[in-house]
C-alpha cells in the first residue's frame, strides 16, 4: 500500500496545478489525505459510494472516484466541485494514484523477494525463478550493507538511504529489523572494495546529526550471483556485531577487515575461559593498572617496536624495558617476542569479547 505521507504529498501537488482541492480515503471511510478541512466528514457517503455499481458519481457537489489495483478496489478519491474541469482533474488525480498502487506494488513485491533472499527463506530453484519473473538480474556484483541506528528504525531513514540511490536505481533498500538499514548494492565492474568505504561513509552522511552520531554500517564481501547475497547479508551482520566488540571507535565496518576478531567471536564461552586461565594462571588482564595497559596498547600499535612506543609514550627507552620485563614475571609472556605477544593480543581480545558476552545477558 501506498503511504499517507505518499498520497498527501500527490495531492498537494495535483492541487499546486490544478488548483482544486482532493482527498483521499480508504474504502471504510478513514481519511487518509486532504488538501482541505472537513474531508472527515463524508464517511457516510464513501461508504454508499462504496457499494455502489458507479466508477464515479457527483455527491453534495463533490466528484467521486473508485481507484482500484487489478479490479480490487483500494481509494476513494474526492475532488471539491461538479463541473467538467473538475471531473478531468479528478479522473487524473485516480489515474496517478492508481499508477502508484501498481509501482509500490511492484515495488513491495521485490522487497520481499529480497528480504526472503536475506534470510535464506528460499529454495535455489526459486531464487532464479522469482529473480526472473521481477526482472532482476541474477549474475550482476553485490554487495550488502547494514545500516544500524541506536534507537528503534523510522521510515525517514529508509527514505533518506533511498533518496541517496534514487528510485530508479537497481539497488534494494529494506529492512529486517527495527533497527537496521539494508542496502543490496549492486556493483559496476570497476568498484571494489575502496569505493564500499567510500559509499558507506556517504550513507552515513544522509543521515540527521543526531542519528548520525550512534549509527554504525558494515558491509560484507562482494558476490557475483544473486544465490550469494545472502552470504554477503551474514558477513555483513557479523562485520557488525564483531565491530561492537573490538572496533568501537569505527563507524564504516568491512568483513574483509575483521581479522582474528570474527574467530574469536564464534568461540564457546567455556573455551574462552580455559584459553584464558591457562595464560594467565591465576591473574586477569582486569588486575593490570591502567599504565600497564596503555603500555601495552601502544607497544602492539608500533609493531613491538621498543624505541617508537617509548617516544610516543614520553618515556625513557630503558623505563619501557623496564615494564616489559615486570610484566613477564607476573604472566610468563615476553611481549618483545612475537610468538608471546601473538598470545598476549589474542588473549586481550579474548577478555574483551567475554565481558562484551557477559553484559549481554543482563
Amino acid at each position: 500500500m501506498i503511504s499517507n505521507q505518499v498520497l498527501q504529498t500527490t495531492l498537494e501537488g495535483l492541487k499546486t496545478i490544478s488548483r482544486v482541492d482532493m482527498c483521499v480515503m480508504d474504502t471504510e471511510g478513514i481519511l487518509l489525505a486532504s488538501t482541505f478541512e472537513g474531508a472527515d466528514n463524508f464517511r457516510e457517503s464513501v461508504l454508499g459510494f462504496v457499494n455502489s455499481p458507479a466508477d464515479s458519481q457527483v455527491i453534495s457537489g463533490y466528484q467521486f472516484f473508485k481507484v482500484s489495483d487489478d479490479s480490487q478496489l483500494e481509494y476513494i478519491l474526492i475532488a471539491n466541485g461538479n463541473s467538467e474541469d473538475v471531473y478531468m482533474v479528478g479522473k487524473m488525480a485516480s489515474f496517478q494514484i492508481q499508477t502508484l498502487l501498481v509501482a509500490y506494488k511492484e515495488r513491495f513485491d521485490k522487497d520481499n523477494f529480497i528480504k526472503n533472499l536475506l534470510l535464506d527463506n528460499l529454495l535455489l530453484v526459486d531464487i532464479y525463478n522469482r529473480a526472473k519473473k521481477l526482472h532482476i538480474d541474477t549474475d550482476v556484483r553485490r554487495v550488502v550493507f547494514i545500516l544500524e541506528v541506536s534507537h528503534e528504525k523510522e521510515s525517514s531513514s529508509i527514505e533518506l538511504v533511498r533518496s541517496l540511490f534514487g528510485s530508479k536505481s537497481n539497488n534494494f533498500i529494506t529492512a529486517v529489523d527495527e533497527k537496521s538499514v539494508i542496502v543490496v548494492k549492486e556493483l559496476e565492474e570497476e568498484e571494489g572494495y575502496p569505493q564500499m568505504d567510500e559509499l558507506a561513509a556517504s550513507i552515513l552522511d544522509v543521515l540527521s546529526e543526531d542519528k548520525k552520531a550512534d549509527a554504525v554500517i558494515a558491509y560484507g564481501t562482494i558476490v557475483s550471483e544473486i544465490k550469494d547475497v545472502s552470504r554477503s547479508y551474514k558477513e555483513a551482520r557479523l562485520a557488525l556485531n564483531v565491530g561492537k566488540i573490538f572496533f568501537s571507535e569505527s563507524k564504516v565496518i568491512a568483513y574483509s577487515s575483521l581479522g582474528i576478531g570474527r574467530l574469536i567471536y564464534q568461540l564457546p564461552i567455556p573455551l574462552c575461559k580455559m584459553f584464558i586461565k591457562e595464560v594467565f594462571e591465576n591473574k586477569s588482564p582486569d588486575d593490570f593498572d591502567e599504565e600497564t595497559l596503555t603500555t601495552i596498547n601502544k607497544f602492539f600499535d608500533n609493531n613491538l617496536n621498543v624505541s617508537e612506543t617509548s617516544r610516543q609514550l614520553y618515556i625513557h627507552r630503558n623505563t619501557l624495558v623496564y615494564r616489559l620485563d615486570k610484566l613477564q614475571k607476573s604472566t610468563g609472556l615476553d611481549l618483545r617476542i612475537f610468538d608471546d605477544a601473538i598470545t598476549f593480543k589474542i588473549a586481550l581480545m579474548v577478555v574483551k569479547y567475554m565481558r562484551h558476552m557477559e553484559n549481554q545477558e543482563y
